[in-house]
């Protein structure tokens, strides 16, 4: 075979791929208005940390690389590769921006800057500034700034050239930070004959400088934003004297002191301005240095306000679906005693979650209840759930991971607060981050132990669980929970790995496991045997795992993947992936749920999973895969994978030199996943407390 470069797709350049169907959806105009506004938010976001992230990480390789390094691994090929699909798409998303500012003016709706106030617009802006603004105004003298590291990424600042129009020498510099986390970025002026107006806080604060600077003599004030980016990866210490806590708070501070590995300004800022700050930044010109236009840090888009025009401007809520199983004041113990139950979010409600905690924290049988968290939600119903149920006498155990990228901070809030309470915390196994969401609740009945558990794709966030699709196993088969309750054993021994028949558990598992189940595809298919494969995934990334598949595919498996992300494999290929279709599905909600289901002989085996197939999910985390015995639970699974193989409107082909196809599947009936998914579970729910399907 040749060098595996030639059949791989750069996980760098998959990632931006992935990050371009974001973009698409923001240009799609059958996607509503102030809907494309946000996607532009989520396309500037994840770019934001894919540079702290992934180029922070490849900026490092690049000096200790040997030069002679080969392929498309090279980290100064990739780099400059990365260089140039981000300022195409830097374009684009321009240009699509432009478009969408336009199409709101049809429906009166306005985004203007300082320059285009009128008077009673004026007014009112600086009534507001004085109100909700002033006072998060802090500015920076540049001459006189000693020190510049503690300036924050993520966050926007003005850079403002000062001048006295009596003094030709009074040339002066200063810096704002856009105080977007205390104020919101969009400012709703006062509707004028049903015309309604936004103006961005950055040209809030550009009207009002001279009351910032107007005591000092200026009287000429020209702003140009600023952003920067940090690197986010964190340099633990060992100091074994320190607990976890500790040393996980003191690397949040040294990483908000990172080495800056871009750096974007408005193309207008004047050249020695943009080297002073430059100097103080101690950003050099190796550094990603790149001019833009008057604004940066899209990713407030997210929030721009939905209530501005007429509600087609927005999607329309999907009511979730009542589950059939769990019914009104009727016991979910009881239900999950009697069948097991799969929750699908966020077309489910997450508040059953919620309410089996909140059942859980007060039934008299209910003993303990143990947790898992990667992200939670920063006011978070589940933890308070939790908490009760510790107030309540129960044993409560909660596994809280503190290396959470980006969570660190309000994990450690939290993993303070179920202290306080009295909630046993666990936050560290050496070597690994335990990725995994699971519950275990213990009952004692008939005075035997019972165990009621919880198996999910997802995090037990009750803010992503309305955006992001997954799998949620409720279950009271001792054969399962039992083992969940295992792997709380292993979070609280440490060093003793308990033995797992059913549930399969990284690192000590799963990478055989499903080379294990590729192989028997193999075999069958070289009988003669049906043989096929479908997986449903955020990432497909583990080398090892692809070669697997490329060798099934040879053997004549029907491979078909799903990869909402991250997909190095390239499907297709004449004499090695012929056999293999691959397709991404971006739109609504975000694509996160893991599903595995194997031909087995025509008897298929299926899984769901919190790992995807990353050498870090197989090889360095916890993760668990769940097998799912229940037929009607089975059927479900099977039929949301053909639903989104169906999809001929949002589901893009994988591929490594045309990324981001649409698909066309040959039917004149436009078919959308998600929607026909929502269908799909609508058709199960009942009103009759009595009817069970």
């Amino acid at each position: 075979m040749k060098p595996k470069y030639n059949y791989l797709i750069n996980r760098e350049i998959s990632w931006l791929d992935f990050n371009a169907r974001v973009m698409q959806e923001a240009s799609d105009p059958n996607t509503p208005l102030i809907e494309r506004l946000k996607f532009l938010g989520i396309f500037s976001n994840n770019r934001d940390e894919f540079f702290r992230v992934r180029v922070a990480t490849l900026t490092r390789m690049t000096k200790f690389e040997k030069e002679k390094s080969a392929g498309e691994n090279n980290p100064r090929r990739t780099l400059t590769e990365i260089s140039k699909i981000v300022l195409e798409q830097e374009r684009k998303f321009t240009q699509i921006y432009r478009e969408i500012v336009e199409e709101l003016k049809k429906y009166r709706i306005y985004i203007i800057n300082e320059s285009q106030l009128d008077t009673n617009q004026g007014l009112y802006v600086k009534k507001y500034f004085h109100e909700n603004v002033r006072v998060h105004q802090f500015p920076l003298i540049l001459d006189n700034a000693r020190d510049l590291s503690s300036l924050k990424d993520k966050s926007i600042y003005l850079a403002v050239h000062l001048l006295k129009s009596t003094r030709k020498d009074s040339e002066s510099f200063a810096l704002i930070k856009v105080p977007t986390s205390s104020v919101p970025r969009f400012v709703l002026l006062p509707k004028e004959n049903e015309e309604q107006y936004i103006i961005l806080l950055d040209d809030v604060i550009r009207y009002c400088l001279e009351d910032i600077f107007g005591i000092f003599g200026y009287d000429t004030f020209n702003a140009y934003t600023i952003k920067f980016t940090r690197d986010a990866e964190m340099d633990i210490d060992n100091d074994v004297s320190k607990s976890f806590l500790e040393i996980m708070a003191e690397s949040i501070k040294q990483r908000k002191k990172g080495v800056p590995v871009r750096f974007v300004y408005d193309e207008n800022i004047p050249q020695h301005l943009l080297k002073k700050l430059t100097k103080k930044l101690k950003i050099t010109d190796d550094d990603n240095l790149r001019s833009g236009g008057r604004y940066h840090n899209f990713k407030d888009f997210m929030s721009f306000p939905s209530s501005v025009g007429p509600p087609e401007l927005t999607y329309t809520r999907l009511k979730p679906i009542r589950h059939p199983l769990v019914l009104p004041k009727f016991s979910i113990l009881d239900a999950i005693a009697s069948n097991d139950i799969m929750l699908h979010f966020p077309y489910h409600s997450f508040k059953y979650i919620i309410d089996l905690l909140r059942e859980a924290s007060i039934d008299p049988k209910v003993r303990s209840i143990k947790m898992t968290f990667y992200r939670a939600a920063r006011d978070s119903n589940v933890m308070n759930a939790l908490i009760n149920a510790a107030r309540n006498g129960k044993y409560v155990t909660v596994f809280l991971e503190l290396q959470a990228r980006f969570d660190e901070e309000a994990n450690i809030m939290w993993a303070e607060r179920l202290q306080e309470e009295g909630v046993r915390v666990i936050h560290s196994i050496p070597g690994l981050k335990v990725h995994c969401k699971l519950i275990c609740i213990r009952r004692k009945e008939n005075n035997e132990n019972v165990y009621y558990a919880n198996v999910s794709t997802g995090n037990f966030n009750e803010s992503t669980a309305t955006v992001y699709s997954d799998d949620s196993l409720l279950t009271a088969n001792q054969k399962i929970a039992r083992e969940v309750n295992d792997v709380f054993h292993l979070f609280e021994m440490k060093y003793s790995v308990p033995t797992f028949r059913h549930l399969v558990v990284s690192p000590f598992q799963t990478r055989k496991f499903f080379t294990q189940l590729i192989q028997k595809e193999i075999s069958n298919a070289l009988k003669g045997k049906e043989a096929w494969i479908q997986l449903k995934l955020n990432s497909l990334v583990d080398d090892q795992l692809v070669k697997k598949l490329y060798q099934a595919s040879q053997a004549g498996v029907k491979i078909d993947i799903i990869a909402r992300g991250i997909c190095v494999l390239i499907p297709g290929v004449e004499g090695l992936s012929e056999n293999i279709n691959a397709i991404s599905i971006v739109d609504r909600f975000l694509e996160h749920s893991r599903i595995y289901i194997f031909c087995n002989e025509g008897d298929p085996k299926y899984f769901i999973s919190s790992a995807d197939w990353m050498q870090r999910n197989l090889d360095h985390r916890i993760e668990v895969t769940c097998p799912i015995w229940d037929k009607k639970i089975q059927a479900e699974l099977k039929n949301i994978l053909e639903i989104q193989l169906a999809d001929n409107t949002k589901a893009r082909i994988i591929s490594k030199d045309q990324p981001n196809q649409y698909q066309v599947t040959g039917e004149v009936q436009p078919r959308r996943a998600q929607f026909d998914t929502y269908d799909y579970f609508k058709q199960f729910e009942i009103t009759d407390p009595e009817e069970i399907y």
